[in-house]
């Protein structure tokens, strides 16, 4: 791989921070989260950094005001001649005209998994798995070990306004903030002198996690999602064990924090030469965790250290389960236990994971990116649990759109008896996204109802989101609770129902 000499791009950055993989890469996709976490740590390392996206947003604009140019124009043309890398996003199909051009120039084409894992080759790298909660456990992580003074470089697949300074520190973020970059040795703790922490989900779809460089990993539910790329339960199963083997051997500091309960961690973890510690609220667990939901206090307890614990901010049995695991994991990265126990007290949150975005007529708007049924399952019942709506005579009303019909086809069982806890869902229809067309038609939004209808559920399908708002405005009273779910561009009812109370 090449590296790069300092181009003073980040004043005061040494010259091992500079060093990048890539001199000129070329990133497909640019603004997205992950991606543009990715083009910023390039960037700051010293690469001439540039790339392309459909459409301009808050995470373009951040990044042109950095010094990196993003080309809205995704023609073949806009690759400049000098560029030695073309990094793409996961939703880069092998066809679009800039992944074919980097193959007719002799690119060809790294994905966003390829170049993190290249990155992560030279310091610890802390890597978050399983079906649920990265983002969240990665961002908890994040702030807690800057408020623990490790200073890690972290890449977040969503916006958290703490995660530059930390969840103590003051003021946070206005701007779309998923990145930070940290020191290029770890500064204190128990791992004091190490090569500098970088964290990062490790996404399973398409198994691209495979391509990350890890010391340190955690594995929280494994479940059955993504079955148009795995086809089965087990071949999910088998991809994360593939995953946790990537993790080194003990006698070379890796670590790997699996879920207790739900993992199917005798099967990931067998024959493996890291250091392997589980976590859960079994009392055999090595990390045992406790919760009480009235309260949200969460603690954690392990063999021959004290017991810490903190209030989370974020309500819900999953959200302390996260809380828990970013604990367990800063104290492996070797971070002391108070201070991350106080930085988890003070997190509040990332965008669209149960974020509360306001009220309109005593209707309180909640946002959230759940789009497996199980997570839909928990959000609900830890929004019934902290809110209780019904005390006032209130209802937990709920839009879900489905994202992708694969998916949705696959788990349409599990999707039905995961809205138990709502007294309304309102369904538009699926989201689009990397499906072919035979897909598209095996199933549709219309099927979800009818399995909610059939199980007593007040459930309607509605489209475009114009009618689903005004059938809110029609719908909802005092008292609501009002939660809009999904990883598509379903947060367009929520910001449009609010928006309609000063219209």
């Amino acid at each position: 791989m090449m590296s790069v000499e300092a181009t003073g791009t980040e004043a005061g950055a040494s010259a091992a921070q500079r060093a990048a993989p890539w001199a000129r890469p070329y990133l497909v996709g640019i603004g997205g989260c992950g991606m543009s976490g990715l083009a910023q740590l390039l960037h700051r390392r010293g690469a001439k950094v540039r790339g392309s996206d459909s459409n301009q947003t808050d995470l373009t604009r951040t990044l042109d005001a950095l010094g990196i140019p993003v080309d809205l124009d995704q023609t073949q043309d806009a690759i400049p001649e000098d560029a030695d890398a073309l990094i793409a996003s996961a939703a880069i199909r092998p066809d679009h005209p800039q992944a074919l051009e980097g193959e007719r120039r002799g690119l060809g084409v790294i994905t966003y998994a390829e170049a993190l894992g290249a990155c992560m080759e030279r310091v610890t790298g802390v890597a978050i798995a399983g079906t649920h909660g990265k983002s969240t456990t990665t961002a908890m992580l994040g702030c807690a070990l800057t408020d623990a003074a490790l200073d890690p470089s972290v890449i977040v697949g969503a916006i958290c306004s703490q995660l530059t300074c930390g969840a103590l520190s003051d003021p946070v973020s206005d701007a779309p903030v998923g990145f930070r970059l940290g020191n290029e040795t770890i500064p204190q703790g128990e791992r004091e002198g190490q090569p500098g922490l970088l964290l990062a989900e490790a996404c399973e779809f398409n198994r691209s996690f495979h391509s990350l460089r890890p010391t340190i990993a955690s594995i929280s539910r494994v479940e059955a999602d993504h079955l148009d790329v795995y086809g089965s339960l087990d071949a999910v199963v088998e991809a994360f064990a593939g995953f946790a083997r990537l993790v080194p051997s003990e006698a070379d500091g890796g670590r790997l924090l699996i879920a207790h309960e739900g993992a199917h961690r005798r099967e990931i973890t067998a024959g493996l030469g890291c250091k392997v510690e589980t976590i859960g609220f079994s009392p055999s667990a090595d990390w045992t965790i406790g919760y009480d939901p009235g309260t949200r206090e969460v603690w954690v307890a392990r063999a021959g250290e004290p017991t810490f614990g903190w209030v989370n901010q974020m309500a819900g049995e999953h959200n302390a389960v996260n809380s828990a695991t970013a604990f367990a994991l800063g104290r492996l990265c070797g971070a002391e236990g108070g201070a991350l126990a106080r930085s988890l007290g003070a997190f509040r949150g990332l965008d669209r994971r149960m974020q509360l975005l306001g009220e309109r007529d005593g209707v309180r708007v909640y946002d959230d990116y759940g789009h497996h049924p199980t997570e839909i399952e928990a959000t609900l019942r830890a929004l019934r649990q902290s809110e209780h709506p019904e005390a006032s005579g209130g209802r937990l009303i709920c839009v879900f759109q489905p994202h992708q019909h694969s998916r949705t086809r696959f788990l349409l069982e599990e999707f039905a008896t995961s809205f138990e806890q709502a007294d309304i869902v309102i369904v538009p229809h699926i989201y689009f996204v990397r499906d072919s067309e035979a897909e598209k038609h095996r199933v549709s939004a219309s099927d979800l109802v009818d399995r909610l209808r059939t199980r007593k559920v007040r459930a309607m399908h509605l489209y475009p989101f114009e009618a689903i708002i005004e059938q809110l405005e029609n719908v909802c009273r005092p008292g609501d609770l009002l939660v809009v779910m999904g990883a598509g561009p379903v947060w367009q009812v929520a910001r449009g129902y609010l928006d309609g109370a000063s219209a």
